[in-house]
C-alpha cells in the first residue's frame, strides 16, 4: 500500500467512529495522522518500525495500525465499523455538505438510516428543523440525492473506454465474419456514458448467446434491437444490421438527435440508399466529413466549411505539460523526476503549479517555499536544457474573489493558476464574484478546473459562462481545459463561444503523479468536440511560442498594474 491508500483507510476509520460517536479524542488522532503520511517525503512502507511510531503526529497507538495496514492489507477496527454500519448510512458519506457529525445526528437522533428515507425527511422539512440544519442545508441534501439518483448506472468514457476495446475485440474474435461498430455516447467521446451502443451485422439469436454467455442479463430482445446490462445497471444495446444498411445505421447511432433531425432536414434528396461508408453519405450531400465527436450541435452543420478540421488539437501535438504537482505540495513525485520523464517522451516543458498556502491540506507553498523551490527549478533548468520547467502556481482564489499571496509574491511567478478549492458550496452570485475578482487580477495568467464539478461525484457551481468567458477575453486570461477524467472543466460546450470571442484555452493534465500524464487524452478528446485547434491551445505551443506567450502576458498585465 502506498501512502495515499494508507491515509483514505485511517482517514475513513476516523470518520466512522466519529459517526458511531466514538471518542473524539481518539478519532481525531487517525485523521491527524492521516494527514501526517499523505505529506510524507518517501513511502512510509519503507520505514522501520522503530521510526514510524517516533514521527509527529502519529504515535504508539496509530503507528500499529499502520503496521497492522501494510502488514495485511486491512484494519480489523475498520473491517468492524464497517459492518456495523447500514449501508444507507456508508452512503450518506458521498453526500457533500454532511459531514460524520451531521451524519451522526441523522443516524443516531432522527433515526434516518438509508438515503430514501433521509429524502423524505427532507421533503417532509424535518432535516430544516434539526438543530444545526436549517433549510440551506436541506435543500443542498436534496439536490445532492437528485444527483445522484441522476446518476445511477452512468460511467466516465476513461472508465469505460478499455473495457470497450476489449469487447469489440472478443465479438470480432467471436463473429469474424460480421461487422461490428461502437456508435452513441461513445463514439461522440462524451464525458459520461450512460449507455453503450453497437451496430452489428451478427443474427440476434447468435448475439444473444454470445451475450448471456458471458454473464449479461437480458432487459429486452427485438427485431431489430437488443438490450443488455451488467450488474451496475450499465446498459448495453445492440442495434441489428445487414450489409446494405450497416454504415446508414452508424451514421444515425452516431450523431445527437439534435444533429440528426438537422441533417435529415438538408440531405433527404440526396440520401445514398445503400452507402458503402460513412464518407459516401457526407459526399452526396456535398459536405466535408464530420466526424462524430462534432455531431452534437445542428449548427456544426452549417460552421463545418469554417472549422479546420486538419488542425484539431491532437494528444500527439501536446508539447508542453501545463499544471502540474510535485511532491512540494501534493504530487507523488519530485520535480526533477517529472521533468526528466517528461523530456524523455518528447515534451519540450513543464509548468509545474503547486498548492498555494490556502490549501494547507494539499501541503501549499508558504512564500519562504516558494523562494526555495524557484532556486532549485533554476538549478534544475540548467541541468536539463533544452527542456525548461516553468516556475508557476495553482493559487486559491479566497472567498473575497482575491488571491491566496499578495501581488509581490505573483509577479514572481512565470504564470499563476487561479483555481477554486474551498467554500464550493455557493450561489451564482457568490460564484462570479471569486472568478470575476480573480480574472480581473492583473497577475493571473489562467483559469483553473473553471465550475469546479467532479463528474458524476460533485456537482458544479452555478456559472454565468458568457460573462465569465467575456470577461476572460477582455483582460487576457486563458481557460483551462482540466484534463482529468473526472473534470474535464471548462465543459467542451462553452468551447465554440470561447473562441467566438478570442479566447485561448490550454489542455492541462493536472498531473499529481507520472501515470497522470496520460489524462492528457481525455482533455484532448473533449476539446475536440468543442472544436479546439492548436492555434487556440495554449499547451500545443512548442517552447519557443510558449516563451513569446508569456512576454506578451506580462507586457500585458504590467499595463494593467
Amino acid at each position: 500500500m502506498d501512502n495515499y491508500a494508507i491515509a483514505d483507510q485511517l482517514s475513513l476509520l476516523s470518520k466512522l467512529m466519529d459517526i458511531h460517536g466514538e471518542n473524539p479524542f481518539k478519532s481525531k488522532s487517525y485523521s491527524g495522522a492521516a494527514f501526517t503520511i499523505e505529506k510524507l517525503p518517501q513511502p512510509i512502507t519503507t520505514l522501520p518500525p522503530e521510526k514510524l511510531i517516533k514521527i509527529k503526529g502519529i504515535g504508539e497507538s496509530v503507528g500499529q495500525k499502520v503496521l497492522e495496514l501494510i502488514d495485511t492489507g486491512e484494519l480489523q477496527v475498520l473491517k468492524e465499523l464497517v459492518a456495523i454500519t447500514p449501508e444507507g448510512v456508508l452512503e450518506m458519506m458521498n453526500i457533500r455538505g454532511l459531514g460524520p457529525k451531521k451524519i451522526h445526528t441523522i443516524w443516531k437522533e432522527m433515526r434516518i438510516s438509508t438515503i430514501e428515507e433521509l429524502k423524505v425527511a427532507c421533503l417532509n422539512k424535518r432535516i430544516a428543523e434539526k438543530k444545526g440544519f436549517g433549510e440551506k442545508t436541506q435543500q443542498s441534501i436534496l439536490e445532492e440525492i437528485q444527483f445522484q439518483e441522476n446518476n445511477v448506472g452512468k460511467v466516465l468514457y476513461a472508465q469505460i473506454e478499455y473495457f470497450v476495446d476489449a469487447f469489440q475485440q472478443k465479438f470480432k474474435d467471436h463473429f469474424p465474419d460480421h461487422k461490428i461498430e461502437v456508435v452513441g455516447e461513445f463514439r461522440r467521446q462524451l464525458e459520461i456514458i450512460d449507455n453503450l451502443e453497437w451496430v452489428t451485422t451478427a443474427g440476434r439469436q447468435e448475439l444473444t448467446n454470445f451475450l448471456l454467455h458471458r454473464g449479461f442479463e437480458l432487459v429486452a430482445e427485438k427485431d431489430t434491437k437488443i438490450i443488455v446490462q451488467t450488474d451496475n445497471n450499465l446498459q448495453f444495446q445492440f442495434f441489428l444490421a445487414n450489409e446494405a444498411n450497416f454504415f446508414s445505421l452508424v451514421f444515425e447511432k452516431s450523431c445527437s438527435k439534435d444533429f440528426y433531425t438537422a441533417w435529415r432536414s438538408i440531405s433527404k434528396e440526396v440520401m445514398v440508399s445503400t452507402p458503402g461508408s460513412e464518407e459516401e453519405i457526407f459526399q452526396s450531400a456535398n459536405l466535408p466529413y464530420i466526424p462524430p465527436f462534432l455531431r452534437e450541435k445542428k449548427s456544426i452543420i452549417e460552421r463545418i466549411h469554417h472549422l479546420n478540421l486538419p488542425d484539431l488539437v491532437q494528444t500527439s501535438q501536446i508539447k508542453g505539460l501545463i499544471h502540474s504537482h510535485s511532491n512540494w505540495s501534493d504530487g507523488a513525485y519530485t520535480i526533477e523526476d517529472m521533468a526528466q520523464e517528461l523530456k524523455n517522451i518528447g515534451f519540450e516543458y513543464m509548468v509545474i503549479s503547486d498548492h498555494s498556502k490556502a490549501a494547507y491540506y494539499a501541503n501549499g507553498l508558504s512564500e519562504e517555499r516558494i523562494r526555495e523551490q524557484h532556486f532549485y527549478i533554476d538549478s534544475l533548468n540548467a541541468q536539463l536544457a533544452p527542456f525548461k520547467i516553468f516556475k508557476s502556481i495553482e493559487c486559491d482564489i479566497l472567498n473575497d474573489g482575491t488571491m491566496d499571496y499578495p501581488d509581490k509574491i505573483l509577479a514572481t511567478f512565470d504564470m499563476v493558476i487561479a483555481s477554486i478549492h474551498s467554500n464550493l458550496n455557493m450561489d451564482e452570485d457568490k460564484a462570479m464574484k471569486r472568478i470575476l475578482g480573480a480574472i480581473t487580477n492583473p497577475y493571473v495568467t489562467m483559469l483553473g478546473h473553471l465550475s469546479g464539478r467532479r463528474l458524476l461525484i460533485r456537482r458544479p457551481y452555478p456559472l454565468d459562462y458568457k460573462t465569465v468567458i467575456d470577461a476572460c477575453a477582455e483582460h487576457k486570461v486563458v481557460i483551462e481545459v482540466n484534463a482529468f477524467p473526472e473534470r474535464l472543466d471548462i465543459d467542451w460546450r462553452w468551447i465554440d463561444y470561447a473562441l467566438e470571442k478570442g479566447v485561448l484555452l490550454s489542455i492541462n493534465s493536472d498531473a499529481h503523479s507520472l501515470d497522470d500524464f496520460k489524462n492528457l487524452k481525455y482533455g484532448v478528446l473533449a476539446a475536440q468536440k468543442g472544436g479546439l485547434t492548436n492555434q487556440y491551445n495554449v499547451s500545443s505551443f512548442g517552447l519557443e511560442q510558449f516563451e513569446s506567450f508569456l512576454k506578451e502576458q506580462k507586457m500585458v498585465r504590467a499595463s494593467k498594474v
